[in-house]
């Protein structure tokens, strides 16, 4: 597929990169557009191990929602918009394979909520990430409010929302926001180099665990034991297990085939 706003490098490790450098990447209706079709026809594609989203640029992953865009929307528009955001966040977690984000400068309002759809994010050095929404008279829509407090509480998103501060890679680090912190030429490497160990391991068994996680985050204790013992006795039917711990057994690398 050819897109307006995306640089998309398929492979077992698919790299999507939001191309709009002259805004300092910011989300709009067409880029929203792109990057749900980019992550459906990803996850699509059984040869696809792990994706890394990351922005063009060395200044920002993304910036956030185009604020011309937004600035004459009314109520009805608005709750558009925010649930075309919500529909692509909602497709990232559903997706089969682990998206790494790496954030290579600013990830304000909508691009931090765009790295909290992804199952883990790294950042350069110079990254500032924030939702600074209540500064403009909105709150966070595209699920910051929510997907924040899953990730590092409700006390410390309840502050980063309520005062719309920004912050750097180390305190994301302290705060468990972002999973490490590079300097900016290492960081699509150590992305790479998280990948390719993601990409190495059976890839059934990687979406089972995505889903376990994702879904049982929302559920009762006892509820998500009961999914994850689904998963775990379903992952019993495929090749790849077999496969697994054979190689396990004989002391050699496994080769899986997602089967």
């Amino acid at each position: 597929m050819s897109y307006q706003n995306l640089r998309v490098e398929e492979g077992a490790i698919a790299v999507v990169t939001i191309h709009r450098p002259q805004v300092l990447n910011a989300l709009d209706d067409t880029t929203l557009r792109e990057l749900t079709d980019a992550f459906i026809a990803l996850a699509a594609d059984a040869a696809v191990r792990c994706v890394i989203l990351t922005g063009a640029g060395e200044k920002a992953f993304v910036a956030g929602a185009d604020i011309a865009a937004m600035a004459g929307l009314g109520p009805d528009d608005g709750r558009a918009f925010a649930e075309r955001g919500h529909r692509l966040g909602a497709v990232m977690e559903g997706a089969r394979a682990p998206i790494i984000a790496a954030v290579n400068g600013f990830a304000l309002g909508g691009g931090l909520e765009l790295a909290l759809a992804c199952d883990f994010a790294l950042a350069s050095s110079n990254a500032k990430l924030g939702l600074p929404e209540v500064g403009l008279g909105v709150i966070p829509g595209f699920g910051g409010t929510q997907r924040l407090a899953r990730r590092i509480g409700p006390g410390r998103a309840r502050e980063l929302v309520y005062t719309g501060n920004v912050i750097g890679a180390e305190e994301a680090l302290r705060l468990g926001l972002v999973n490490a912190v590079t300097e900016p030429a290492a960081l699509l490497p150590a992305a790479r180099t998280l990948a390719e160990k993601i990409a190495s391991r059976a890839p059934l068994a990687v979406a089972a665990a995505k889903r376990a996680l994702h879904e049982g985050a929302d559920l009762p204790l006892a509820q998500a034991l009961a999914l994850e013992a689904e998963l775990f006795g379903a992952l019993f039917t495929t090749s790849d297990q077999k496969e697994g711990m054979r190689a396990f057994l004989d002391k050699r690398p496994p080769k899986f085939e997602g089967r």
